[in-house]
């Protein structure tokens, strides 16, 4: 009995190793249990996230009737502080502690954060939706407030714990490992809506808090697993008579390396398109095709699973040799179909399209994110491994930022031009405010493409190319 308990574990193994894509992340270094359980923040930041940029802003703008521009710079706040990210992993990459801790102080940091943005939210929610004798804006600044500890906790534990990671694996699994972690990233996107879609079904505030007061208790959990005895002590990299460089000469040094410049150009391009619909999908979904909070708390778990599928495709691409720039591109163009698809959804009233579009928009998105990732990964100086991360996570975050507060806002001073019959006797359906939006999205795609192009690999820059017009050719 034993040796068939064997056999069928050897042959359960050797299945994932040759099928599961980022099996081969595995090392000595780093067990696939230990990888695991450190994989756990990542799970954490998806939970802060399907709650802040998806159920909560959709309560907000419907239930509570508070102004979309000001529920989008509530989301988007938290997001432009995401520069942060290249100085907190610059300051981890060069921490000092008797202790011999590098990453664990910031995660540990991070987590209280977020634990306690999380904790503060169902007192702002109670504000805003009982009675009370103070100033009307009590309520949102409260909730401002707490979208912005939970965004500060979210960028430094994410940006710390893939850090921690990759200082874990050995050089040749890193990409891997890291790709592996935005996968859990993505597969806890996906646990957390449909978990926060079932507990949602019959939707009352008080639910409401319970479920925000469960995510704060289980952030502390989630993390302190991870990062229970990960990090090995390592005083010689701690110790306080280290020198410590200027951040901006080293960040510099990152910057000035061969097409780091146009790429991060490309990444914030790119973000911009893909992510200036996150205020407004729920919504859209809700107002335009009478969706229940239910419903369009679903709509998060798609984004969700098309984005895993994109990094599993990815990684078998990349695997085999693919350029990550043109994986980057081609996902991009996914996305332009995804949002036409979206946009058509209205005049069809069909939830089927909206729902398709939307599985799309994550599919590309997920394809142009780990195209982007990986090429950023060529770029890293091995002993700058939090800088690298952070820049990626930094340009990334900030032009989601500001995209999540420019589509909010765009679509309110559209929907007030329809209202005022500002656009003709024709144009008078509220879904031509988003429609708007949508638009703005695949023309921004458009030139994220461009941007794009001269970083795309020749397969032989030495034989002659093609006549016609390449994706490569357009200016840069």
């Amino acid at each position: 009995m034993m040796m068939l308990g064997q056999r069928f574990l050897s042959g359960v193994q050797s299945i994932g190793s040759r099928w599961l894509p980022f099996a081969d992340a595995v090392s000595d270094e780093l067990a696939l249990g230990r990888l695991l359980r450190l994989s756990m923040f990542q799970v954490s930041v998806a939970m802060a996230a399907v709650l802040l940029s998806g159920t909560l802003n959709r309560i907000m703008v419907v239930e509570l009737g508070q102004p979309a521009w000001l529920v989008a710079l509530m989301v988007a706040i938290p997001l432009l502080l995401a520069p942060a990210r290249a100085l907190v992993g610059f300051r981890s990459d060069y921490h000092k502690s008797y202790l011999g801790w590098r990453r664990v102080p910031y995660l540990w940091f991070g987590t209280l954060l977020q634990f306690g943005g999380l904790a503060i939210m169902p007192f702002a929610l109670i504000v805003m939706t009982e009675p009370h004798s103070g100033p009307a804006m009590t309520g949102p600044v409260a909730a401002m407030l707490a979208f912005v500890l939970v965004g500060a906790g979210m960028h430094t534990t994410q940006t710390a714990g893939l850090a921690l990671a990759t200082d874990l694996a050995n050089e040749e699994s890193r990409p891997k490992v890291v790709a592996l972690l935005y996968v859990m990233l993505l597969v806890g996107t996906v646990a957390a809506s449909l978990g926060f879609a079932q507990l949602l079904v019959d939707f009352t505030y008080y639910q409401l808090i319970q479920v925000l007061q469960g995510a704060a208790a289980l952030t502390a959990a989630l993390n302190f697993v991870a990062l229970w005895k990960q990090e090995p002590r390592q005083p010689h990299l701690t110790r306080h008579d280290r020198t410590t460089p200027p951040f901006m000469t080293v960040w510099r040094e990152f910057s000035l390396q061969p097409r780091a410049r146009r790429l991060l150009v490309a990444i914030g391009l790119g973000t911009m398109g893909f992510t200036m619909q996150d205020i407004l999908l729920e919504p859209y979904g809700a107002q335009i095709l009478a969706m229940t909070v239910s419903e369009t708390t679903q709509l998060t778990a798609l984004l969700g699973g098309g984005m895993l599928v994109a990094f599993l495709a990815a990684a078998q691409l990349l695997g085999r040799g693919s350029d990550p720039i043109r994986i980057a591109g081609f996902g991009v163009m996914v996305g332009v179909f995804a949002f036409s698809s979206v946009i058509f959804a209205a005049p069809f009233d069909s939830e089927l399209i909206f729902r398709g579009g939307t599985f799309g928009i994550g599919l590309g998105n997920g394809l142009f994110a780990v195209g982007t990732l990986t090429a950023v990964m060529t770029l890293e100086r091995s002993d700058l491994t939090g800088l690298a991360l952070g820049a990626w996570g930094a340009v990334q975050t900030t032009a989601t930022g500001i995209a999540i507060f420019a589509g909010g806002a765009l679509r309110d001073i559209v929907a007030a031009w329809i209202d005022a019959g500002l656009l003709g006797e024709v144009l008078t359906e509220q879904s031509m405010a988003y429609a708007v939006v949508y638009h703005v999205e695949i023309f921004i795609l458009f030139i994220a493409l461009i941007a794009l192009g001269p970083l795309v690999r020749q397969p032989d820059e030495q034989n002659e190319q093609p006549p016609g017009m390449r994706l490569a050719d357009f200016p840069g």
